[in-house]
């Protein structure tokens, strides 16, 4: 029996709304056996390392967005083609919008900006093969794409990652030809690619391909999304693959990749550090792997789905999968599909997911933080990775990568601010009232303890609390 895949997930959660503390036990883990974490440092136990702020870290994953293609549209005919006996694929899809307009795009990206709202956007390279987003995309006028592209550059990129989801998230590309593996089956679907074991640097000239796409179009990429199933029988190798093609086509010093989802209700919703080598040199590696929480409610891969926006939150945040999460200080990264954001142009899943948002905004205001997915990725490298040692005045902290409003928390009972000194310098630090208060270069002080938030540094640093 094949390893159910995070399209499964979803769609069985779509099916049967509210389940999701059952579905968690048969759905993909984000803990993946036989992905090694490789090296981790020493840490003393006199610190501890809180969460960004004092906050726990929400995001939204947006999976199979591209630009102006309706991958709903466009995608459900080669599945058809590829499983013809899925009665799933049998949707009425000649019916649907082939477009997802910019002015959608345009409107949800300002929205998200106003509300604070960061995560990850996908950017399909060549959308159910459709067209090369580097070159022609038919249907559409070249002056359509590049404006497409522009808006994506101009009002995306400040608050969302860019990934590919492979090629195609359909069809394997014949990385010499450029063109899709026949026939249309499981094997030559990415989604369900590679059925045998490839090697780190086969799946790493997959990824390179779809990443020089987007890097031809002006879009930074410092992680990847999986379309599906894809690379379910090479884990360890793809974690590997991804480093490799990132670090090579974008030099990124912190890859990321998303492909699980931590759906169940005990598991936990935390990055994964996995392949960590080379911590205390000049270059330390590792990869992250960051899970989403939920399962997809808004509207579905395909925008067929109603959405059930009060399965991530109801109304006054008092139920639903995030509210789960925020109360037990997990991280709560929320995942849905841009074709059900548009909801066959009904955008009935974005008007589910405003409420959502406005919801744990309102309750949880100056209890979470809404982080990028390359953000949350950073801070748990840093967090994991760091080398705490005790010393006589304090302690050591040696990071083998910066880290934004990095917080800890030490015991001290002295008067006085802390100090912190990195390469000769130790810049004044403001004592704040409230943990609420708390950014950067700021501390707060708790009967026999010391909250601390900094901009660590790469390298060491000293601490005296």
């Amino acid at each position: 029996m094949r390893e159910p895949t995070r399209r499964d997930f979803l769609k069985t959660s779509a099916a049967l709304a509210g389940a999701w503390g059952a579905l968690g036990a048969r759905s993909v883990r984000a803990y993946v056996p036989g992905n090694p974490p490789g090296e981790r440092p020493r840490q003393d136990k006199g610190i501890e390392v809180l969460h960004p702020r004092g906050r726990v870290p929400l995001s939204f994953i947006i999976d199979d967005s591209t630009c102006l293609v309706n991958m709903g549209h466009f995608c459900m005919p080669q599945f058809a083609a590829a499983w013809p006996r899925r009665q799933q694929y049998k949707k009425p899809w000649k019916t649907w919008p082939r477009e997802i307009p910019d002015s959608f795009v345009r409107e949800f990206g300002q929205w998200c900006a106003t509300h604070g709202v960061r995560g990850k956007y996908s950017i399909v390279p060549n959308p159910a093969c459709v067209g090369w987003l580097d070159r022609e995309l038919p249907g559409w006028s070249r002056r359509d794409l590049e404006e497409s592209l522009a808006l994506v550059r101009d009002l995306m990129l400040p608050n969302w990652d860019i990934h590919p989801e492979m090629i195609t998230h359909t069809r394997v590309i014949d990385l010499k030809t450029g063109r899709p593996l026949e026939p249309a089956n499981a094997a030559t679907m990415e989604n369900s690619w590679p059925q045998e074991k490839k090697s780190v640097d086969e799946l790493a000239e997959y990824l390179s391909y779809a990443l020089k796409i987007l890097k031809n179009c002006g879009l930074p990429c410092e992680g990847v999304t999986t379309p599906g199933g894809f690379g379910n029988l090479v884990k360890p190798e793809l974690s590997l693959a991804a480093g490799e093609a990132l670090r090579d086509v974008y030099g990124v010093e912190l890859p990321h990749y998303f492909k699980y989802v931590a759906g169940g209700k005990d598991e936990s919703t935390e990055p994964r550090i996995e392949h960590a080598s080379g911590l205390g040199t000049a270059s330390p590696r590792a990869v992250v792997n960051v899970p989403a929480g939920t399962g997809d409610w808004f509207g579905g891969w395909d925008g067929d789905v109603k959405s059930r926006g009060h399965l991530y939150s109801n109304d006054d945040a008092t139920s639903g999968r995030m509210v789960e999460l925020i109360e037990r200080g997990a991280p709560a990264v929320m995942l849905c599909h841009w074709p059900g954001m548009y909801t066959q142009g009904t955008r009935e899943g974005f008007g589910d997911f405003k409420k959502v948002v406005v919801a744990l905004n309102t309750k949880y205001r100056d209890r979470t933080l809404w982080m990028k997915i390359s953000e949350i990725a950073r801070y748990w490298a840093a967090r994991e990775l760091t080398a705490i040692e005790r010393k006589a005045a304090g302690f050591s902290l040696d990071a083998p990568f910066a880290c934004p409003a990095f917080t800890l928390r030490v015991k001290s009972k002295r008067a006085g601010p802390p100090k912190v000194t990195s390469a000769g310098r130790s810049p004044d630090l403001s004592e704040v009232r409230k943990a609420r208060d708390l950014v950067p270069g700021s501390w707060l002080r708790q009967e026999d303890s010391l909250t601390l938030c900094l901009d660590l540094p790469k390298g060491r640093s000293r601490l005296e609390p």
